[in-house]
């Protein structure tokens, strides 16, 4: 199935998700997706039935989120929704014989049971620990049965939501640019060449608040969020001053955990 197939059938999806939330008055809530989906929901929101929508990963700083088609006029903000959404913590029963674990390693596991990606959210790893949000649904089969992480026996257990404590983890970056060109920051973030970022962003790999970014010469304002399939993410944290040359001096806060 080629991509612009896998498309149309995830407009479809959101168009009948967003119709019965409609007609029947009711929250109805998508899979987990990552950040091209959500930017596709973005893109046919005028094709749509005038509801509200949100959508949440199971915490602030989530990638991979669930859709909520809300058709129920009573609610008005996330906060009184209730998706279903459940946190599993994973962690070795040895530590001192634990491999080192990686995200990889974890969402390898996790699929290996046999489980759709979509059924599975952010997973944040802490110290060979991992953090993983997933639909209720499935939540109770994941904590009986991933036992084994690469080699190391582990533990997986159900927590509340609220008891899962995320600080990100950043690097502090500054350097200078000609102009807030998308590519230029980008080069600055990544230490890399605009030239070879141009067909990243052609190639709709770079995201700008979870909605996808296809020019070059896009302008980032402050605190915009912006993820880069294959790289990263980062937060543009804005311009502090103008050099004697005319060149804006900007920082930037790299997600490294």
């Amino acid at each position: 199935m080629n991509l612009d197939k896998e498309e149309q059938l995830l407009r479809r999806r959101f168009l009948d998700l967003a119709n019965t939330a409609d007609n029947r008055g009711i929250c109805i809530f998508s899979d987990f997706l990552n950040l091209n989906e959500q930017s596709i929901l973005f893109s046919i929101k005028h094709d749509l039935p005038i509801i509200k929508y949100f959508a949440y990963g199971g915490f602030a700083d989530a990638e991979r989120k669930i859709l909520c088609f809300c058709g129920d006029d009573t609610l008005q903000s996330d906060a009184e929704i209730n998706y279903p959404i459940t946190c599993i913590k994973i962690e070795p029963l040895n530590k001192k014989f634990s491999d080192t674990l990686t995200h990889r390693d974890f969402l390898g596991a996790v699929l290996n049971l046999g489980i759709d990606r979509g059924k599975v959210g952010d997973i944040i790893t802490m110290e060979n620990e991992a953090y993983l949000f997933c639909t209720s649904s499935i939540s109770e089969f994941i904590a009986d049965e991933l036992i084994k992480v690469k080699h190391t026996m582990i533990r997986s257990s159900i927590i509340d939501k609220s008891d899962f404590k995320y600080q990100p983890v950043y690097k502090e970056i500054s350097g200078t640019v000609s102009s807030i060109r998308l590519d230029s920051i980008l080069s600055v973030a990544f230490h890399t060449s605009r030239s070879s970022l141009t067909g990243l962003i052609a190639g709709g790999k770079v995201f700008v608040n979870s909605k996808v970014v296809l020019s070059n010469s896009y302008v980032l304002k402050e605190n915009d969020v912006v993820s880069v399939r294959g790289l990263g993410k980062f937060i543009y944290v804005g311009t502090s001053n103008i050099t004697k040359k005319g060149r804006y001096s900007i920082k930037i806060r790299l997600y490294t955990a």
